[in-house]
């Protein structure tokens, strides 16, 4: 007997994304007996090489500074968890903020920013390099687990999602907008887009809104629970920071014996929460304001619609205010992440001007006389390695490597 097509369940509200109605994928494919598309994307993401390779990929701290420490991984379950968490309440396509949380730092270089400026500086002369563009480029190029086309062929909500990470691209004639203003599009994107439309001037899905707000969460949290671990700074010089000092002065009152580690604990738990309550309260109060009725009224909107209220965006804009001195400019980490960069533009320079160097794969192809695309392809190689990669390479090709300690 013949399986029908799955069939998506549906409780959504108005506004979430309606699976049924999707815009489909690039190369079209049979549907699914067992999942929905959204549901497909998710599971593709997770096998992906790259989603593996984000465990030995720096967040904040590189690989050898300790086992609690967040990596890219473990930053993207976290996001994903708070991403699931806004969209049930709201009423979303889970499985679709699931697949904007997982595959949003697929085009992060070793290195983490330190790696992404390194990258940048070397691709000065042909565009420049930029992590959202590479994600993209990971997922419909780089990817090739299938034999009918390259890439995970992702719906066209997922690419979206991915692509307006930071929301959209251009104006409504196309031409770069926001931080794309002065560069222009990256590469990547443009040249994706000419065969596949994502519609670059609209904002993403709710969805794909509340996979780039739980990433902020997601910061705010992690980020003082690991500057605390690492000794950056104390909790009691969060104490002056706005919401931070509100609950530890809660977690004083309701619990005054409580011990240093739960205390941490108890505040990423309050302040996690207290976020995501916002984000669900402010959201529904844009979707009334704005009386968006359907999936195509978010895109038009104007601005984002799954966001922090006014008063959260501050308390937010003031911890990552205080985290950026404390944290991620401390002078430990910049010491180390000059290191990192120093490390990403010698392996880029060395394969330059020795492609052979790289494996057979990579160098598959080259023309040698094509000097963008060479420097293209050394970006791609370079940009999928892990922190351990990355340094194993740098030791075959040179003398000596620093420690990044």
């Amino acid at each position: 007997m013949a399986v029908e097509a799955f069939v998506h369940a549906t409780s959504h509200a108005s506004f979430a994304s309606d699976v049924r109605r999707s815009r489909g994928r690039l190369h079209p494919e049979p549907l699914s007996a067992t999942r929905s598309a959204f549901r497909r994307d998710c599971d593709r993401l997770i096998h992906a090489t790259a989603f593996r390779r984000l465990a030995h990929k720096t967040q904040v701290f590189v690989f050898h500074e300790g086992d609690h420490f967040r990596t890219r991984l473990t930053h993207t379950l976290e996001v994903t968890q708070v991403a699931r968490a806004l969209a049930r309440a709201l009423g979303l396509d889970e499985d679709l903020a699931e697949g904007a949380a997982l595959g949003h730092d697929f085009g992060h270089p070793p290195f983490g920013h330190a790696g992404e400026r390194a990258l940048d500086h070397c691709l000065e002369a042909f565009g420049g390099f930029d992590h959202n563009a590479q994600t993209l480029r990971v997922v419909t190029v780089l990817e090739r687990p299938y034999p009918g086309f390259d890439g995970l062929n992702l719906s066209f909500e997922t690419l979206e999602g991915l692509v307006k990470h930071n929301g959209p691209l251009t104006d409504r004639a196309g031409q770069p907008a926001g931080r794309h203003a002065k560069r222009g599009l990256p590469r990547a994107i443009a040249e994706y887009c000419r065969v596949h439309d994502l519609e670059l001037w609209t904002h993403p899905s709710a969805e794909a809104q509340a996979g780039a707000i739980a990433d902020d969460i997601a910061y705010d949290a992690h980020d003082i629970d690991d500057g605390l671990r690492a000794d950056m700074f104390a909790l009691d010089a969060l104490a002056a920071v706005p919401l931070i000092g509100d609950i530890l002065r809660e977690i004083a009152a309701d619990h005054p014996r409580i011990e240093p580690g739960r205390r941490v604990h108890e505040l990423r738990r309050r302040l996690i929460t207290r976020m995501i309550e916002d984000v669900i309260a402010q959201t529904r109060r844009r979707v009334g304001e704005l009386k968006i009725e359907t999936a195509e009224g978010v895109r038009s909107a104007g601005a984002p619609v799954v966001t922090f209220s006014p008063a959260m965006a501050d308390a937010d804009r003031a911890i990552k205010n205080f985290l950026r001195p404390h944290f991620y400019r401390h002078a430990r980490i910049v010491r180390i992440m000059d290191d990192a960069e120093k490390v990403v533009r010698e392996l880029f320079a060395h394969y330059v001007e020795r492609p052979a160097d790289m494996p057979a794969e990579w160098r598959q192809g080259l023309d040698p006389d094509d000097r963008a695309g060479r420097a293209l392809r050394i970006a791609d190689f370079i940009a999928g390695m892990t922190d351990r990669y990355a340094m194993v390479e740098h030791s075959r090709l040179f003398g000596s490597t620093p420690e990044l300690r």
